[in-house]
């Protein structure tokens, strides 16, 4: 019970495969430590403790019945057989050893890490196997020796020691097991269920929690059904032999994948009768025979059922003496691969399979697979932004597609949706979900849901260009490519700069105008006095309003001036973040003060100190909340305020539920008087932002607009201890 609440809780908390790997791998790699060490240590007791030495070993073993044993190469050929099966067929052991093992270091130190480790593991259990028969009571189950023979000798620190390694093993093997199954039943039969019931593209629902749901439910189900298989087959004796038996069952498979790998004549008819036979046959000889009698009565064992002998489960077709396992792999595959050939000679595959088996066939034939599949696609950046955090993760989502705009020349979170990122942000999609869901969801988002039968036979028409270009020749095209992209980009943004400067004079000469003849006007109507008190007193407010508004204008302008020069004076002092945020709701209250706002906060995130210049960062915060309150359109309008740390810096995040700033204008909002309401209405100048960018590079951090928040979304990131201080 506690190992498998301690799997459902912290062995799915993730979806990145990177992530939940390396604590799988940590975990097995403190238990192969503790298990070899426990090993080692009852060896070493056996050898030099019980007996005298080597000398006295060896002597033992040839007078033991172990040196009779002879070895059975045909089981070892057929176990070898199976592993090289599952690694193929298994989905998620494909995933971890030739998917995401894209570092050939790897299998370079694997090629002598882990022979060492089993030679290690095997050099003392002969020695303590053979002790153990001549030690221990007849009937004493041989597995227990390791345990058993330091409990003979009273050897208690000894054998604490060995439960712990066996303990050790046996809870590793269930929590990777269990984490195994339960992520291929995500990725491969809930997610494609969840998407053949979905009608919407996948981009929306949160499919994170939909994928972590299920995979803890498969964990809780598998340690059940694991439960039950040990009190129907009746003990520990089946449990341990389950893993081959089912590995045998996976490898029915096989004919089926590699002829459609390699085989155009393939159809669905001869796979579907190949796998139903061999799964059949599978089943009948070694699944159901595992139960003992509880399933297969064992006359019908040793007689056939209905006394047919040659049907007997363990002796088909009248071959007996084989091992079981070996029996049950030979038939299933032998017959599993005839039906497989026989279904499809005999039947005439489709448009849709012969276009298909073109494509994998011939698929070196092409000039290259992966990106050129997306070259067509018509995704958008911030909708494949969306469908990432709600399958990574928001950091680790925002962090990728950060680096790939930074990759190619561009600012913020958005880069361009080229073939080679699509294609690098599946495989990355492919480690949480698989990568059939991945490929699926990502061609929703593409308008490529469903392949026709023409685009598969153009692929599969296509004739074969290879076109082979130097490491140079690479480099610089890349190089061009980045530096025409940023290039086109600073072309646009300059054009956009271009109208907002021609506008720049009418509206700061509207911005000024408005509140001096405001002024003009009702000063003149003042001197001409005869006026009632109480219209003097509206008159005279009305001229100091304004004049605070074009103070306010005027001050603006000089402190970007300042700000943009560098010369501004900042003090420096510890400051805390929920007080700076506080601060900065109360003087951003009176913007809108008629609407109900709702402020998302957590206090205990806030309680963080840093050194800056406190009033500078308010502005920021009261410049950001202000704008919230001011553009949000929400009908209950919200706004979100996260406070995280990570290193040496913090970051604030300000998300409303609005509609959001329109991509197109998004690389403008920082610049100055950008405005994305009407120009000619009276309001602020669009010095904001601007002010609010220069102060965070002065502070040495940064403000950028997070898309994809389903609102206007702003980061502010700023170091946790500002060293420089004075003019900048």
């Amino acid at each position: 019970g506690g190992l498998a609440l301690f799997t459902i809780l912290f062995g799915t908390r993730n979806l990145d495969a990177n992530e939940q790997h390396t604590g799988v791998v940590m975990a097995i790699a403190v238990e192969a430590v503790v298990k070899l060490v426990a090993l080692l240590a009852v060896g070493i007791f056996v050898v030099w403790g019980i007996a005298s030495g080597p000398a006295d070993i060896i002597a033992r073993i040839d007078a033991s019945p172990i040196a009779d044993w002879d070895l059975q190469p045909g089981r070892w050929a057929g176990l070898m057989f199976l592993a090289a099966a599952a690694v193929v067929c298994l989905p998620r052991m494909f995933q971890v050893l030739v998917v995401e093992n894209s570092d050939e270091r790897h299998l370079a130190t694997a090629s002598w890490a882990f022979p060492l480790y089993m030679l290690l593991m095997s050099l003392f259990v002969v020695p303590i196997a053979v002790v153990g028969l001549q030690v221990m009571p007849e009937g004493t189950n041989p597995d227990l020796f390791v345990l058993t023979l330091p409990l003979h000798y009273g050897q208690g620190g000894l054998a604490m020691l060995a439960f712990l390694g066996g303990f050790s093993s046996a809870t590793s093997m269930v929590i990777v097991a269990a984490i195994a199954l339960a992520t291929m039943v995500s990725n491969h039969i809930v997610m494609p269920l969840w998407l053949s019931m979905r009608p919407q593209p996948a981009v929306s629902g949160d499919v994170r929690r939909l994928v972590l749901l299920s995979r803890r439910l498969s964990i809780a189900g598998v340690l059940a059904l694991g439960f039950a298989y040990y009190r129907l087959s009746g003990g520990a004796g089946a449990l341990a032999a389950i893993g081959l038996i089912s590995f045998v069952g996976v490898a029915q498979i096989l004919p089926a994948m590699l002829g459609g790998i390699f085989w155009r004549g393939a159809t669905r008819v001869g796979a579907v009768l190949g796998l139903g036979i061999g799964f059949g046959l599978w089943c009948y000889t070694l699944f159901l025979p595992s139960f003992g009698e509880a399933v297969i009565p064992a006359r019908m064992l040793a007689e056939g059922p209905f006394g047919i002998g040659w049907l007997r489960p363990q002796a088909l077709f009248g071959v007996e003496g084989m091992d079981p396992l070996l029996h049950a792999t030979f038939w299933s595959m032998v017959l599993n691969s005839i039906a497989f050939c026989l279904g499809s000679v005999l039947t005439f595959p489709g448009p849709v399979e012969r276009a298909q088996g073109a494509a994998f066939v011939n698929v070196f034939e092409r000039g290259g697979s992966g990106p050129q599949g997306w070259a067509q696609g018509k995704a958008e950046a911030e909708d494949l932004l969306v469908m990432a955090q709600r399958i990574l993760g928001e950091e680790p989502a925002l962090a990728l597609f950060q680096a790939e705009a930074r990759a190619q020349g561009k600012a913020g979170y958005l880069p361009d949706p080229v073939p080679a990122f699509v294609e690098r942000l599946e495989r990355r999609l492919a480690g949480s979900v698989g990568a059939a869901t991945a490929h699926a969801m990502i061609s929703q988002l593409a308008g490529r849901a469903a392949v026709s039968v023409e685009d598969l036979m153009a692929v599969a028409n296509e004739t074969a260009q290879i076109m082979e270009y130097s490491a140079r020749l690479e480099a610089q095209q890349a190089e061009l490519t980045r530096t025409a992209r940023q290039l086109r980009e600073v072309n646009e943004k300059l054009t956009q700069l271009s109208v907002q400067k021609d506008a720049f004079l009418g509206q700061i000469s509207h911005e000024l105008r408005t509140p001096m003849t405001s002024i003009r006007a009702f000063s003149e109507i003042l001197m001409e006095g005869g006026l009632p008190p109480e219209v003097t007193a509206r008159q005279a407010g009305i001229i100091h309003q304004e004049a605070i508004r074009l103070t306010r204008l005027l001050d603006d302008l000089l402190d970007l001036s300042v700000l943009e020069n560098g010369s501004v004076q900042l003090t420096l002092g510890l400051a805390n973040i929920g007080e700076m945020i506080d601060r900065a709701l109360q003087a951003a209250a009176h913007t809108r003060p008629e609407r109900s706002f709702v402020v998302i906060r957590d206090p205990a995130a806030e309680a963080l100190f840093v050194q800056t210049d406190a009033d500078r960062l308010a502005q920021v915060f009261i410049n950001l909340i202000s704008n919230a309150r001011k553009y949000c359109d929400a009908e209950r309008p919200e706004l979100r305020i996260s406070v995280r740390q990570k290193g040496g810096r913090v970051t604030v995040d300000f998300v409303d539920n609005g509609s959001g700033i329109p991509k197109a204008s998004q690389a403008l909002i920082f610049e100055k008087f950008a405005r994305l309401t009407d120009q000619t209405r009276a309001g602020g100048a669009g010095l904001g932002l601007a002010i609010c960018r220069e102060v965070m590079a002065n502070l040495g951090g940064t403000i950028s607009y997070l898309p994809g928040q389903g609102g206007a979304a702003f980061r502010v990131v700023l170091p946790l201890r500002l060293q420089k201080a004075g003019p900048t």
